[in-house]
Formats: structure tokens, sequence, C-alpha cells
């Protein structure tokens, strides 16, 4: 594991690299997950540049991740926005999963919406709906904050009581309908991956509260939260969980509905713009 003495150097090499090509500082990051990344395209006066580029960074590795920062302006907000994220499950660590919302704290970023794909397990959800993530379950097996403290960023124990913040939730809640959403909140379940959860895992996360299940996610909000971010999260459901109907899952389905409900879902973020 890394020393909080390197990581900080890593931070402020990346931090310093990214200040050369930008002119103007972003306010809030967004995270855009598996199919979802034609949020981008909206972005104004924009900067892209390579994850290959930025020092330190990972390379994302997964179908539907284009892997590039897209820093620019939405309805007059000053973003930066991450095409593609990093997996657990693609083989790095916590600590790399991070990363890039350590990089966005440190360039002063005060908010983050993360979005992501998920498999529905609550019965009322369908393939195609967009749920306000409200509290996460972490079936990861690890934390991000482990090991020492990045105490310049945030406390030793961070509260994750309102996780994912109330009043951005009732917010967005406010517009769904004027994007043709139903305006639904959800738990969202993290597990490790990049096996497909069995019918008896299913089974299990519905028990324990579990609305939708994916591969992502908590790791980001965890450390949002922890270096003062507030955070909105979305989940596209792309495919009813294992078990929940009699079909076998593919990242195939997972891509055809989320580019199926791309508009919708880019119209919705970009309301999102004018009301957080």
């Amino acid at each position: 594991m890394i020393s909080e003495k390197d990581y900080n150097r890593k931070l402020t090499e990346a931090r310093s690299y990214l200040m050369e090509k930008i002119s103007t500082k972003p306010e809030l990051g967004i995270i855009l997950g598996s199919g979802l990344g034609a949020f981008a395209e909206l972005i104004q006066e924009k900067t892209v540049i390579s994850y290959k580029e930025i020092p330190h960074f990972p390379i994302s590795t997964v179908e539907g991740h284009a892997g590039q920062l897209v820093f620019g302006k939405v309805e007059n907000r000053s973003v930066v926005a991450m095409q593609g994220r990093f997996h657990y499950y693609e083989g790095y660590n916590m600590q790399e999963v991070t990363f890039p919302v350590r990089v966005m704290q440190t360039l002063g970023v005060a908010g983050l919406i993360v979005t992501n794909a998920a498999g529905g397990i609550n019965p009322e959800f369908r393939p195609g709906d967009l749920i306000l993530i409200k509290d996460h379950l972490n079936f990861m097996g690890e934390n991000p904050l482990r090991g020492a403290n990045l105490s310049d960023l945030g406390p030793r124990f961070p509260d994750l009581s309102d996780g994912y913040n109330t009043e951005w939730r009732q917010k967005a809640l406010a517009i769904t309908e004027d994007y043709g959403i139903r305006p639904q909140e959800g738990v969202y379940a993290a597990m490790s991956g990049p096996s497909y959860e069995t019918p008896a895992e299913i089974r299990h996360l519905h028990v324990v509260g579990a609305d939708m299940v994916g591969m992502s996610t908590v790791p980001e909000v965890i450390v949002a939260n922890h270096g003062g971010m507030k955070v909105l999260g979305i989940s596209c459901v792309t495919n009813m969980a294992a078990g929940i109907l009699p079909q076998k899952l593919s990242h195939a389905e997972v891509m055809e509905t989320a580019e199926r409900v791309e508009k919708k879902f880019v119209a919705f973020v970009q309301g999102l713009m004018k009301v957080l």
C-alpha cells in the first residue's frame, strides 16, 4: 500500500499537469458509467485529456468507457467529466480506482454526480429506468480509505449518513418527470465483480435491502464524502439481476439498454446543471 507521502506526491503531479492544460477550474465533477459517456458531447469550450497522458492515472479497459477527462462548461457551469471509470475488478487497487476523485478534490471540485449501469433487484424497476441512489451497501470486501488517512483532505472517520446528499436528491426528484422519468430512489449494492451475481446472491441482496446492484460507484462515493464533496448518484437499470427474469445476463444487454436511454439520461443530467 502506497504511503501518504507518495500518494500526495502523485496527486500533486497529476494536478500540476492538468492545471497547465485547463483555463478554468471545474466546480462540478461527473463520472459517466458504462454506455453513458454521450453527456460529454454537451460540454462546450472543452479540453479533452486522455487518461494515458495524465501522470499516475490508471487506464480504463472496459467497453463503453472512452478513457478521458473532458473539461469545459455545461449550462454555464464549469465541469470535468470522466468518460469512463476504473473498476476494482480490472485489477486496480482502491487507491487507484478513486485517484481521479482525489485529483478533482485538489482542483477544487465541490460536488460530484456519479452514474452507473446497474442490475435491477427491486421488482418495480424496469430496464431503462433511471434511479436516484439514496444509500449504498458495500459488499466489495474493501474500503478505499484503508491505510494512512489523507488528513489534508478529510477526517480519519468520515460520516456517511448523508452520503448521497439529501438536498440534491430532492432537487433531482423534483425535475424527473420533466424528462419523462419516474421519480424513483433506491439502495445500490456494490459487488467486486467481474462475474455477475448468482440468483442466490441476488435473493440475499434483496433481503438486506438492495434495489439495484453493480460493480462500481461506492469507492468513489466514499472518497468524495471523505473530501467534503456533495454527491448525487444515478443508476441506469440496464438489465434485471440474475434470477429476477428467466434469462442470462450479458454486457451486450447492458450496452444496448444504456444506448436506448442515452438521450433521456443526457437531457436529465443537463437539467441537473440548472438546479444543483
